[in-house]
C-alpha cells in the first residue's frame, strides 16, 4: 500500500489510522450516554481488503461508570500501544499521542452529530483523566465558527514518498498550521 518504508514509520501509521477507527465505538458511545465495553474483546475491527481499516464495532454494553470506563480503555489501549512499539519501534509516548488525537478527534465527530459539541470536548478532557497519565490531555482550537482538534501527535505520513504534511501537522509552524486550517473555519 505505501512502497518501501521504515518500520517505525508504517507503524506509526498503521497505528494512527487503527486507532481512530478502535476508539469510534468508545467515543460514540460516551458522547450518547451508553457506554459500550471499550475492552479489545469486545470491539471487532473491519478491515477492506486492502488492508485499510473500515470500521469497529462494540458488541455489549459496559456496567461501570465512566471512570472505570476510562480506566477499561486505557487498558486496551495499553496493550495495543505497547504491541506497535514492540512490532515496529516507535516510542510509547507518541502512540499515545496519537491515540489522545483520535480519542479527541472521535469525540468531536460525535459532539457534532449530537448536537452537543461544548459537551464532547469537556468529556475528552474527563475521558482522558480517567484513561490515566499515558494519555495527554486533548486540545483543540477555535478556527472561525469551528473547533478542530489541535494534535499532540505526528503520523509521520509526510515521511511516506508522495505524501505531504497533514494540514493540522504539528511539525510546521504555527503560521502554516493557521493559514492551512483556515479553510475549515
Amino acid at each position: 500500500m505505501y512502497g518501501p518504508v521504515d518500520e517505525r514509520v508504517l507503524g506509526t501509521v498503521r497505528w494512527y489510522m487503527a486507532s481512530s477507527v478502535l476508539l469510534g465505538p468508545a467515543a460514540e458511545s460516551a458522547v450518547a450516554g451508553r457506554l459500550t465495553d471499550p475492552a479489545l474483546d469486545a470491539v471487532t475491527l473491519r478491515l477492506h481488503p486492502d488492508g485499510r481499516y473500515v470500521d469497529a464495532v462494540a458488541d455489549r454494553a459496559f456496567p461501570g461508570d465512566l471512570g472505570e470506563f476510562g480506566a477499561t480503555l486505557g487498558d486496551a489501549l495499553a496493550a495495543v500501544v505497547s504491541a506497535v512499539s514492540v512490532a515496529c519501534g516507535a516510542g510509547e509516548p507518541a502512540l499515545w499521542a496519537i491515540a489522545t488525537d483520535s480519542l479527541a478527534n472521535r469525540l468531536l465527530w460525535a459532539g457534532q452529530a449530537a448536537g452537543d459539541v461544548d459537551g464532547a470536548i469537556e468529556l475528552a478532557g474527563r475521558l482522558a483523566a480517567a484513561v490515566g497519565h499515558r494519555m495527554p490531555a486533548p486540545r483543540y482550537v477555535t478556527v472561525g465558527r469551528n473547533q478542530l482538534v489541535r494534535r499532540a501527535s505526528c503520523c509521520l505520513l509526510y515521511r511516506i514518498p508522495g505524501e505531504p504534511k497533514c494540514v493540522s501537522c504539528p511539525r510546521q509552524t504555527p503560521e502554516q498550521r493557521a493559514e492551512r486550517l483556515r479553510p475549515f473555519g
